[in-house]
C-alpha cells in the first residue's frame, strides 16, 4: 500500500511518497495503480474527462488531453496547460486590516549610520564595468590578507556589464549595482572603475547620492599607476571603518528576507514552499519585509496574489507586474507558458500551472503591501513582489538589490549557488539532504508525516535568526559561492 498526499479536499489527484507499480494500491479508498508512476508524480484519484480541469492545490493545474481513469498517471502525456495569454483580472476591494503585533525577538544586527541594518560586516568590492573583474579579484584576494577578526571578509562579484550598452540594459545594470553599493550588508564598499566605460564613474556617483565618504571609496585604475596598491589603501581605510561597528540586539522587524525556489520537484509544493510561506506569515506580522520575484513562476497563480493586494494601486501594479512580463515574452516570439524545465518534470511538475501554485506559497497569506520594478529597493514592510525572471542567479541578485539581508532558497533538484547575501537552501525531501549536506542548510522534507510540523517551523525561524546573528553561516558562504547575474533585454554594442 503507497502512501499518497492530497493536498486540498477539492483535488483530483495525489502525489506518491515513493516509486508505484502498477497493480499496486494507495491509502486512499480502493484505488490501485493502472502504470508505474515514479516518486513525486500524480495519481488521478477521479475519473476525470477529455477538456476537464485538473485540480491541485484546490486550483486547475490544466485541462486533460484525454479521458483519464482512477488510478492513471497524470504527466505530460495526458496533462497539458490550459492557460491563455494577456488576460482580464477584477479587484475585490481594498483589504480593511493588515494583521500585526509587536514583539520581543531579536537578532543581532550592525546598525548602519543612516540607520539601516545588515547581518554581516563585510567589505564588497563593485566594479561599474565588466573588463576589470579580475583587477577587482585581485584586490579581493590582497584585501582579505587586511582584514581584523571584526570584518567578515573583502568579497567581489563577477559581471559582464557596464559598457557597450544602451537604454535600459545599462539603466538595469546601474540600478543593481547601486542597489549593491547602498547594501547593508556592507560596511565599506570599494567602487572600482576602468575610466572609458558608459557607466562612467560620474555618473554613478550621482545615483548613489548622498555618498557618505567613510563607508564608499571609489577608484579609477586608468588614473593610477599601480591600482592594486592604490585599491589595498583603500580597502584599508574601509577595514578601519568598518571595525567600529558591533553586532547588537535588533528587533525582528526590521529583518528582510527574499523568496526563492529553483529546481523546483513535485514536493515544493507540499513542504519547502509553505514552510517559507509560514514563515513570510509569521515575519510580516511581526513588522518585517517578505521579497518575491520569478514573476513568469505566478503566471496561472497570480489571481492568489492579486487578491490579497493592500488597495487598488497595488493590484493594478501588481496586474501590469504579469502582463508586462508576458509582453517580454512576446517580444521575442516566445511561448509564454514554456515552463516547467525538464528538471522540473522529472521531479513531477507537468505545467506551469502547477509549477506556479507551488511557486507562490512561498509568500504564505501576507498582504501584497508593495510591487517594484526590477532594480527597485523595498521600503514597505510586508510582501513586496518585484519584477524579476525566475532564474536562479537573476531571481538572487534581484532580491538582495531590493534589501534582502537572506535569501531563502527552496529546491527539490539542489543546487549549490549562492548570492551575495547568505543563501540559505532548504530541500524539499529528505534523499536530497542526507545526499548533498555540503549544499543544504535545511531539509524541509521532515514535514512529510510529521506529527509536529509546529516545531520544524520553529526549527527554521530559529535558524534564520542565527544566520541574520551571525551564529550560522549558509552553506553558499562556508563554499564561497557567491555570485550576481544583471538581467540583459537590449542592444550590445
Amino acid at each position: 500500500m503507497h502512501k499518497v498526499i492530497k493536498i486540498n479536499h477539492d483535488d483530483d489527484v495525489a502525489v506518491l511518497l515513493e516509486d508505484g507499480k502498477a497493480g499496486e494500491g494507495i491509502n486512499i479508498g480502493e484505488i490501485k495503480l493502472v502504470n508505474d508512476i515514479p516518486k513525486g508524480h500524480k495519481v488521478a484519484i477521479k475519473n476525470i474527462k477529455k477538456g476537464q480541469d485538473i485540480l491541485k492545490y484546490g486550483y486547475s493545474i490544466g485541462k486533460a488531453k484525454e479521458d483519464i481513469k482512477v488510478g492513471d498517471w497524470v504527466h505530460s502525456h495526458n496533462l497539458g496547460t490550459g492557460l491563455g495569454e494577456i488576460l482580464e483580472y477584477n479587484f475585490k476591494g481594498d483589504i480593511k486590516e493588515v494583521h500585526k503585533e509587536k514583539s520581543d525577538l531579536t537578532f543581532k544586527g550592525y546598525v548602519r549610520d543612516n540607520g539601516e541594518v545588515g547581518i554581516r560586516n563585510e567589505i564588497w568590492i563593485i566594479n561599474t564595468v565588466g573588463c576589470i573583474n579580475k583587477t577587482c579579484a585581485i584586490l579581493a584576494r590582497e584585501g582579505n590578507k587586511l582584514i581584523n577578526d571584526k570584518v567578515d571578509g573583502v568579497y567581489h562579484f563577477e559581471h559582464p556589464f557596464g559598457c557597450s550598452q544602451l537604454g535600459s540594459d545599462l539603466e538595469n545594470t546601474r540600478k543593481i549595482l547601486a542597489d549593491m553599493v547602498n547594501h547593508p550588508n556592507a560596511a565599506g564598499v570599494l567602487v572600482v572603475s576602468l575610466g572609458c566605460e558608459n557607466n562612467t564613474l560620474e555618473s554613478f556617483k550621482e545615483i548613489l547620492e548622498p555618498i557618505n565618504h567613510d563607508r564608499i571609496k571609489f577608484l579609477r585604475v586608468q588614473d593610477v599607476e599601480d591600482e592594486v596598491e592604490e585599491g589595498k589603501k583603500l580597502i584599508g581605510e574601509l577595514v578601519e571603518y568598518a571595525s567600529k561597528f558591533e553586532r547588537e540586539d535588533v528587533n525582528i522587524s526590521k529583518l528582510k528576507i527574499g523568496l526563492k525556489c529553483g529546481g523546483s520537484d513535485a514536493f515544493s509544493g507540499v513542504t519547502a514552499n509553505p514552510l517559507l510561506g509560514r514563515i513570510s506569515n509569521t515575519l510580516t506580522t511581526l513588522g518585517g519585509t517578505a521579497i518575491q520575484t520569478e514573476v513568469p513562476e505566478m503566471f496561472g497563480a497570480e489571481t492568489i496574489l492579486f487578491d490579497r493586494a493592500i488597495n487598488k494601486d497595488i493590484f493594478d501594479k501588481s496586474v501590469d507586474l504579469i502582463n508586462n512580463f508576458k509582453e517580454y515574452f512576446m517580444r521575442y516570439n516566445q511561448v509564454i507558458y514554456e515552463n516547467p524545465s525538464p528538471g522540473n518534470k522529472k521531479g513531477g511538475i507537468t505545467t506551469l500551472e502547477e509549477k506556479s501554485l507551488g511557486c507562490v506559497q512561498k509568500s504564505g497569506k501576507a498582504v501584497v503591501t508593495d510591487v517594484l520594478e526590477y532594480g527597485d529597493r523595498a521600503t514597505k514592510t510586508g510582501l513586496n513582489l518585484i519584477s524579476g525572471p525566475g532564474n536562479d542567479q537573476c531571481a538572487v541578485t534581484v532580491l538582495a538589490a531590493a534589501g534582502a539581508h537572506i535569501v531563502l532558497f527552496t529546491t527539490g533538484r539542489g543546487t549549490p549557488f549562492g548570492g551575495n547575501v547568505p543563501t540559505l537552501k532548504i530541500s524539499t525531501n529528505t534523499d536530497l539532504y542526507n545526499r548533498k549536506k555540503n549544499w543544504i542548510d535545511f531539509n524541509a522534507g521532515e514535514l512529510i508525516g510529521s506529527s509536529n510540523p509546529e516545531k520544524i517551523d520553529e526549527e527554521f525561524l530559529d535558524l534564520i535568526i542565527k544566520t541574520a546573528s551571525g551564529e550560522y553561516k549558509a552553506k553558499n558562504e562556508v563554499n564561497d559561492y557567491r555570485e550576481i547575474s544583471i538581467l540583459k533585454d537590449g542592444v550590445t554594442l
